[in-house]
């Protein structure tokens, strides 16, 4: 269980990122809100899921969920570039975290 809800905590650590774009550096509101509604999500689920995760796998399987989320989405949604080396280090980090989650 404590697995899934780090990986929930990973996706609402995407939402927040992503949702930091839509702020306009926090002068719209509904944005805003979300960013907010969904940082604070993430860090209680990863709080929940710490409880029987060793601390540091749970933190960096929580930032690597986050930040290969994020890029994925700025290259889908936002025009990020997609070249071959920042593909290339997305998959290093994914199998980090597949190392994390088998060792």
């Amino acid at each position: 269980m404590a697995w899934i809800l780090l990986i929930a905590a990973g996706l609402f650590e995407i939402a927040w990122a992503v949702g930091l774009k839509f702020t306009d550096g926090f002068t719209r509101l509904w944005p805003t809100l979300g960013t907010i509604a969904a940082l604070v999500v993430s860090f209680v689920l990863l709080g929940i899921a710490a409880k029987s995760l060793p601390i540091g796998t749970a933190y960096a399987v929580w930032t690597g969920i986050g930040a290969v989320g994020t890029v994925i989405c700025g290259i889908i949604l936002l025009g990020d570039p997609a070249t071959p080396l920042r593909l290339a280090c997305l998959g290093l980090i994914i199998l980090g975290i597949l190392g994390l989650k088998f060792a």
